[in-house]
């Protein structure tokens, strides 16, 4: 299925297993992620450091400059499941990403409609509203790896279903919506169970770590996913992309059958109305939290240009640079990610949330207001890259501060905050294409983005106060995984 933009764990965010039209963490992607949306490559600090309080690491413990740029591979070395979790992102990520570009080329190709595209993403909206918060309960309530490992094969089910229609002689609109909507319902109830599961695998030090590695893992596939992709569908055709993303399902289901089981911890509510309530009443209560919602909401509804991509490349007369667009906002997230050391030196996460989003809307203004095509990618690289940026830190909030009997269910909300974003934002692109201009669409909806961050921010200033180093959900997290990692080799 198309794959989405953020990362489990995450997030930023095109998602590992979980695939739908759209740049949801960090993934967005994801992540897995993200626009999952993702936390920064660096070990959250112990109750003994220097960032909790304790006494400062020894000059001579700090890596090098070169070293701290790069990302922290323990969570790969130290943990099997995450490995397969890895392992099947990067191959069906790469899969994924090639119906990404196939789909709204065959849509336009279908209806040559800029508002028929940007529609995918109102049909896919109502099914992540209410099945992102039911499945943030079933997370929580059911074995996490089965509720995995069924939802895959379902998506490859779907997958199978755009292949058939391609490969009739007049291929039909209608089941690209419908694929688009079940998917969509898919992902919602998947994504969570994958951003919960990744806490319970790797150590609490480490998930920045391992965030940043999901998000590595998509980058690649985002970068050479949509680039091959372009070259696919102009020579070989919509029926190959299909077949191709199918396949890496089938590889997908086999390495998430290998993980280990998840079942519910003690504490965890039933799914039920009033499990969802308890989560939502959780967010509430976190202003900090419902400030990384809100930032990202806006800037993927005003600044999110995937729906009209295909029509930028044919009025700059450079059709063959359509998968290079593509290719672009993941290529600039790869960027950020291999040299995200940097993160791991900045507590106030908040602020970095907001200036990036900012940032991210800054890019799209350019990247519309050029009219040379490769300048047109530079930007759109630039807005990549910021993009993961917010996502870094996002991800790092999420992940350090929620309680494991709520992560499923926040995990949930946190699928709406990142991925009705960008489904809405196709339709604000198509649908200001249609009534302006395709540059107009793009340019103007990155001034909106700046300006909508800038007066969240000042609505906002829990988020803008945010500091890991202090923040009493942040220290009490890492207290209770401090002492569960102690407790353990004496269970």
């Amino acid at each position: 299925m198309p794959p989405a933009a953020c990362e489990p764990g995450e997030g930023a965010s095109w998602g590992g297993p979980t695939r739908v039209l759209g740049w949801s963490d960090p993934g967005r992607t994801t992540p897995w992620g993200g626009p999952t949306r993702v936390g920064p490559p660096q070990d959250a600090p112990s109750p003994g450091s220097h960032a909790a309080g304790g006494t400062p690491a020894a000059p001579d413990a700090r890596p090098s400059r070169t070293r701290s740029l790069l990302p922290d591979l323990a969570p790969w070395r130290e943990s099997a499941d995450f490995r397969r979790l890895w392992l099947s992102g990067l191959i069906t990520h790469f899969g994924s990403s090639l119906t990404f570009v196939a789909l709204p080329v065959q849509m336009k190709v279908l209806t040559g409609s800029a508002v028929a595209v940007g529609a995918i993403g109102a049909v896919e909206l109502v099914p992540l509203i209410v099945f992102g918060l039911y499945g943030g309960a079933l997370a929580d309530a059911l074995d996490k790896r089965k509720l995995i490992v069924r939802t895959e094969a379902g998506q490859g089910l779907l997958c199978a279903a755009l292949l058939v229609n391609a490969l009739t002689p007049t291929p039909a609109v209608w089941p690209l919506y419908a694929v688009a909507a079940f998917s969509s319902a898919l992902v919602a109830v998947q994504r969570p169970a994958l951003d919960s599961l990744v806490p319970r695998i790797v150590a609490h030090e480490h998930l920045p770590a391992a965030a940043s590695l999901n998000s590595l893992r998509w980058s690649v596939g985002g970068v050479a996913g949509p680039a091959l992709a372009g070259v696919v569908v102009a020579y070989a055709g919509l029926g190959w992309a299909y077949g191709v993303d199918l396949a890496t399902f089938v590889v997908s289901v086999v390495l998430v059958l290998g993980l280990g089981p998840s079942p519910a911890s003690h504490e965890a509510a039933k799914p039920s109305l009033r499990s969802i309530a308890e989560g939502a009443r959780y967010a509430w209560s976190r202003k900090e939290l419902l400030g990384t919602y809100a930032i990202d909401l806006a800037a993927m509804f005003f600044a999110m240009p995937l729906a009209v991509l295909p029509f930028l490349a044919d009025e700059l007369d450079a059709e063959w640079s359509l998968g290079l667009m593509y290719a672009a906002l993941p290529a600039g997230a790869l960027l950020a990610t291999l040299t995200s050391g940097w993160t791991s030196r900045v507590h106030r996460h908040g602020r970095m949330v907001a200036l990036a989003a900012a940032c991210w809307g800054l890019a799209m203004v350019a990247a519309g207001a050029v009219h040379d095509v490769g300048l047109v990618l530079l930007f759109l690289v630039l807005a990549g890259s910021f993009d993961m940026v917010s996502g870094i830190f996002r991800g790092a909030m999420w992940n350090q501060t929620i309680p494991d009997e709520l992560r499923g269910r926040l995990a949930g909300i946190e699928l709406l905050s990142y991925s009705v974003g960008p489904q809405l934002g196709q339709v604000r692109a198509g649908g200001m294409a249609a009534w302006t201009s395709v540059r107009t669409s793009i340019w103007a909806g990155g001034v909106l983005c700046v300006g909508a961050v800038g007066l969240l921010g000042l609505c906002l200033p829990g988020l803008m106060r945010y500091d890991v180093r202090t923040n009493e959900h942040a220290v009490r997290m890492r207290s209770v995984r401090s002492s569960t990692a102690a407790a353990r080799p004496h269970a």
